[in-house]
């Protein structure tokens, strides 16, 4: 999808954003990983340091890229956005592959919303959008918990009235 066509999709609403947390939130899953990688780099780099200096190499790739996948995963987090118009729900994504999914009202079939235990630490909470085709069900992921029942309550609201005007 060119630039120009995924914003031009809703050009005419304003988008609303997922909560700070979120990102926060993936970051910290992500170093789950990368900071044992990164302790484990180090104890051997200092232990075999006359024998192997190159295993420096480990751990300043493992932090190099820990740096960068906090950076691309705040920047992701940043780009989700969904507006409510008033026919359907509008989600964005994406920094380097755009996605823009349009979910009528009236295709709605169920909303769900989900928070894991890491997510209610964070007070958020997943949006899940389940219509009658798999391929069109979209999710907005860290909504603060209220809004995410906000949302659930008027998106079900609005499917019911919209499937019920069908």
């Amino acid at each position: 999808m060119n630039r120009d066509l995924f914003f031009s999709i809703g050009a005419d609403v304003p988008f609303n954003r997922v909560s700070p947390k979120y990102g926060l939130k993936e970051v910290l899953a992500s170093m789950t990983l990368l900071v044992p990688l990164l302790i484990a780099g180090l104890v051997f780099a200092i232990i075999f340091n006359s024998e192997a200096p190159w295993l420096h190499l480990i751990w300043i790739a493992v932090l190099v890229y820990g740096i960068i996948s906090t950076i691309i995963i705040l920047r992701q987090a940043r780009a989700i956005g969904y507006a409510e118009r008033e026919d359907d729900l509008l989600v964005r994504r994406g920094i380097m592959f755009h996605r823009a999914t349009v979910v009528p009202y009236g295709r709605l079939q169920f909303v769900d919303v989900d928070a894991g235990p890491i997510d209610r630490m964070f007070g958020l909470a997943t949006v899940k959008l389940h219509t009658a085709s798999a391929a069109t069900d979209a999710t907005i992921p860290g909504l603060p918990r209220a809004e995410a029942d906000r949302l659930r309550d008027s998106l079900a609201g609005l499917g019911q009235a919209n499937l019920a005007g069908l």
